[in-house]
């Protein structure tokens, strides 16, 4: 009986491992964008055959790994599986925050990134799930188009779409210069007043921390040291005396701990005092202070 309840729950387990690694899946595949197209290709970009096609560029907007294999890319919302992207091919896996290029170009024997249709004659471009039923995402081809200049968002993976500056085949739509961090602080602070506070905040910061963190690892390394001298002080409250330096204080306890031991001499406490014998002390007699007269 308990084997079979066990086996149910592994079953359970096991199923709902399996919804958690489809849902994962499937919410990889929302972060993926139609990003970039180019209807009239006279000098632009060119295919591995050296040809000017129309092309589809795809933004993968996640901070992970996608693979556009099993996906359908088609030019008419009526039939959403108009063209299957293949599966288990490494050149559709798309790297975080890349990008991938399909050729609209009604070739599909030249490779699986040619599709089978052309944008000339298309007015919408959707992108659908493996299912062919979800909408991932869509655009709708404004006409006219110009030639060689692309229709893409202005920001990948953004909302607005126009005409852009610069064609960006498996690249960044944004072209405009961009300032970093440390030119906004330059035009903050030209005198270079500001860094100099805060270089010096940061390190005296450090310095305190140091400290702190020190001194608190004195205290806890002490903390036995201190502990044992108060019970000492507490079972023996007349041995140290206050005011005295720790070296008299050692010098006392070491006293009294050989004494306790009798690790000391053994005087005689009885003082005595006998009579010298001698009338004078050769030390004060002055005849050894006379000079002889010479001869």
């Amino acid at each position: 009986m308990l084997k079979n309840k066990l086996t149910v729950l592994n079953l359970i387990v096991l199923v709902f491992l399996c919804i958690g690694i489809r849902n994962t899946n499937a919410q990889s595949t929302v972060d993926l964008r139609l990003n970039e197209i180019l209807v009239h290709n006279d000098s632009n970009y060119v295919d591995d055959f050296g040809k000017h096609s129309a092309w589809i560029e795809i933004f993968n907007s996640a901070h992970n790994s996608v693979n556009i294999g099993g996906l359908y890319l088609t030019d008419d919302i009526e039939n959403p599986t108009k063209y299957l992207i293949p599966k288990g091919q490494p050149t559709t896996l798309i790297p975080p925050r890349s990008y991938i290029v399909l050729w609209a170009d009604n070739e599909p024997d030249r490779g699986i990134l040619h599709v089978n249709f052309i944008l000339k004659e298309s007015k919408t471009i959707c992108l659908f799930e493996s299912n062919g039923r979800t909408l991932l995402d869509s655009v709708t081809i404004k006409s006219p188009q110009t030639t060689d200049v692309t229709y893409g968002r202005l920001v990948d993976g953004g909302a607005q779409w126009g005409y852009l500056e610069k064609s960006t085949p498996n690249a960044n739509n944004d072209t405009k210069p961009k300032i970093s961090e440390a030119d906004k602080f330059v035009i903050f602070d030209p005198s270079g007043i500001g860094m100099t506070l805060i270089a010096m905040l940061v390190v005296f910061t450090a310095l305190a921390f140091l400290y702190l963190f020190f001194k608190g690892i004195g205290f806890v390394m002490t903390k036995d040291a201190r502990m044992a001298s108060k019970m000492k002080q507490a079972a023996s409250p007349g041995l140290v005396q206050e005011g005295l330096s720790g070296e008299v204080n050692a010098a006392i306890v070491m006293v009294l701990y050989l004494y306790g031991d009798q690790i000391h001499d053994q005087e005689d406490p009885v003082i005595t005092m006998t009579k010298v014998s001698r009338t004078y002390s050769p030390w004060s007699s002055k005849i050894y202070g006379l000079r002889k007269s010479p001869r």
